[in-house]
This record gives C-alpha cells, sequence and structure tokens, in this order.
C-alpha cells in the first residue's frame, strides 16, 4: 500500500514549481476582461439563436 502512494508528493511539487513559474514575455490579461468577454460571447450567442 505503501509503494503506490510514494512519489506522489514529490511529482506534485514538480507541477506547483511549473504553474508558479511567470513568464516575463506572456501577456498579461486581467480576470475582469475574461470574463467581460465570455458575457459578451453568451449575448452573441444568444441574439444569434433568437435570429435563426
Amino acid at each position: 500500500m505503501s509503494g503506490s502512494q510514494s512519489g506522489g508528493l514529490m511529482s506534485s511539487a514538480g507541477l506547483v514549481r511549473y504553474f508558479d513559474a511567470e513568464d516575463r514575455n506572456a501577456p498579461q490579461i486581467n480576470p475582469k476582461t475574461v470574463v467581460a468577454f465570455g458575457a459578451l460571447f453568451g449575448v452573441v450567442v444568444q441574439v444569434l439563436n433568437a435570429l435563426a
């Protein structure tokens, strides 16, 4: 039983380190902008469904 759980914490630590690293060249997007575009996209889809 202990053999199947060995190394789980170590592999998770690598993922945390990978996702925690910030790339300076990556585009920075405000989370509010993402939500606004998602809501706008939903409204556009609803309008197109109403017209169809």
